[in-house]
């Protein structure tokens, strides 16, 4: 069984030996918990900056969750082994001595009625806060700089990053940070939930904070001092993320059913859920093709980067994951298909079949908002001898576009050290997916085949087969083991021979040219 925490809503899924889905259901927090007044699960504070949700309104949502499953006469004593997921970065704070109440909780109360007195910061930040710039400041200044601490930590300080979140509360409320006596990020607060006591931060998530060393996967003092005192105390020792945490906590054997023997598997964030519910593999890259496009990455040897993210990988604690955003995904996309081919995918899709793979040596860069990766903005249009030109026919824009933003792709994630490797394959999911001509120069640009995957529960999936592999794990049974069962996913589409040899030259000029695209915010203009 497995139970993911977004930031909108809460969801559980369950399957069987099988690996088929036999439960699911969610509370949405707005319509379901109308109490807590949020929108999309959020507070937005009035400076704009910080966001933050209520630690109870979880509780609450979890209470409800299981007395629907209770009500629709699910029989929880079947369960063998529960994970979960949560939105990662965002932090719990526990008050001291809540340690007991935890433990001591009636199960003739509902949990969020005995824990309403145990967090020492009743609203948790999230990850949609921004609020830390000057943590983050001091934090890459203690480090010695942006790129030691992300040579250290995966990451450069980001201002979501918990330890930032962390240093914050300890700053502006040292009082309310000297009353915590743990602190928890979402995952680990949903698991301890269920365990009963303290539940420990897993690698993989504990990567997303900016306090955890990844090769020694061991906190680093250096950042744990710049942040706040006392802080090793208040986090506990970190674990692998398939680790068995104990048994469930009687007060859900005694309310709901549960079987005492029934396991608790870590928890870990809904980005490494995710790459678990795809099922990826060394060598394999995830593309999401969303509002955002966002790569998921298996690396044996990463080389973490001022850009993107480096975490432990969660199925497999010898490795790596990476993690890239790029903010110009589907929008951009759509916006130059309404003005180059009427509004019509079918349109689009008949213009970039009709232009050659490497569009006669035209490239082009289009960032409608500032660019994550890299930090760009504007269109930049290049001609096969590298002049700046103002404009393309429409069906070279076309294939600019979509040769560009997977070329992009290609760069920054070698850049992070992923290799394409003779046995890589491409995972697709999200909008642009079904359309097989923009997968095809997906396929040809980074020479592998591309295979569609439907993850409408990807996150929700991978803690559930998760909580399978967790029972094995200490067997040296690996999640691919685990999970012969699960439909693969199918192949969409090849690269074309030749490929490579036409890529090669193009992706090493995209990379230089995109040098001179970077927004330089010391002259407040681009590097020309």
């Amino acid at each position: 069984m497995q139970l993911l925490e977004m930031t909108a809503f809460l969801k559980v899924i369950a399957i069987d030996e099988q690996l088929r889905v036999i439960y699911e259901d969610n509370v949405h927090f707005d319509k379901d918990l109308p109490e807590f007044k949020t929108q999309g699960g959020v507070y937005i504070h009035s400076d704009r900056l910080t966001v933050t949700s209520p630690v109870l309104m979880w509780v609450k949502a979890l209470d409800m969750i299981l007395e629907k499953m209770k009500s629709s006469g699910f029989n929880f004593s079947q369960i063998r082994a529960l994970s979960g997921a949560g939105q990662q970065h965002g932090s719990v704070y526990w008050k001291k001595g809540s340690i007991q109440i935890l433990k001591d909780a009636s199960s003739e109360l509902p949990l969020h009625q005995s824990l309403k007195g145990c967090f020492s910061v009743s609203n948790s930040p999230i990850w949609m806060d921004s609020s830390t710039a000057s943590q983050c400041r001091a934090l890459e200044k203690a480090m010695g700089g942006a790129q030691p601490l992300a040579t250290v930590t995966g990451s450069r300080a980001y201002e979501r990053f918990t330890g930032n979140q962390i240093a914050k509360i300890y700053s502006q409320n040292p009082e309310v940070y000297k009353q915590t006596e743990r602190i928890s990020l979402v995952s680990s607060f949903a698991a301890s939930l269920f365990l009963g006591t303290y539940a420990p931060i897993d690698y993989s998530d504990g990567s997303g904070m900016n306090l955890l060393q990844i090769w020694e996967k061991a906190w680093s003092k250096s950042c744990l001092d710049a942040c706040a005192p006392g802080l090793e105390e208040r986090l506990g020792c970190p674990v692998p993320s398939h680790s068995v945490l104990g048994p469930i906590s009687p007060y859900y054997s005694q309310r709901y059913g549960f079987s005492p023997d029934c396991k608790i598997v870590a928890f870990t964030g809904d980005n490494p859920a995710s790459l678990a519910g795809m099922r990826l593999q060394e060598g394999d890259i995830a593309i999401s093709l969303g509002t955002s496009d966002t790569l998921f990455l298996w690396i044996q040897e990463p080389t973490p980067a001022l850009e993107g993210h480096i975490l432990c990988n969660p199925v497999d604690s010898q490795t790596y994951m990476a993690l890239l955003c790029f903010k110009n995904g589907s929008l951009m996309r759509e916006r130059i298909r309404d003005e180059c081919a009427s509004g019509s995918w079918d349109e689009f899709s008949k213009a970039l079949s009709s232009t050659a793979a490497g569009n006669s040596g035209n490239l082009g860069f289009y960032f409608d908002v500032m660019e994550i990766t890299p930090e760009a903005v504007g269109i930049h249009r290049f001609n096969r001898d590298n002049q700046k030109v103002s404009s393309f026919p429409k069906e070279v824009e076309i294939r600019a576009l979509i040769e560009g933003q997977f070329m992009a792709k290609r760069i920054h994630a070698e850049k992070l050290g992923y290799k394409v490797l003779p046995k890589t394959r491409i995972l697709a999911t999200g909008g642009a997916s079904h359309n097989k001509k923009i997968l095809q120069v997906l396929s040809d640009v980074f020479n592998a085949p591309v295979f569609t995957i439907d993850t409408a529960n990807s996150a929700c999936l991978g803690s559930a087969y998760r909580a399978i592999h967790g029972l094995v794990a200490e067997r040296n049974v690996s999640l691919a083991d685990v999970v012969k069962l699960a439909p693969e996913p199918r192949l969409a589409v090849t690269p074309t021979p030749g490929a490579e040899e036409l890529y090669r030259p193009l992706l090493k000029r995209y990379a230089e040219l995109e040098q001179k695209v970077i927004y330089n915010p010391a002259s407040s203009c681009l590097v020309k």
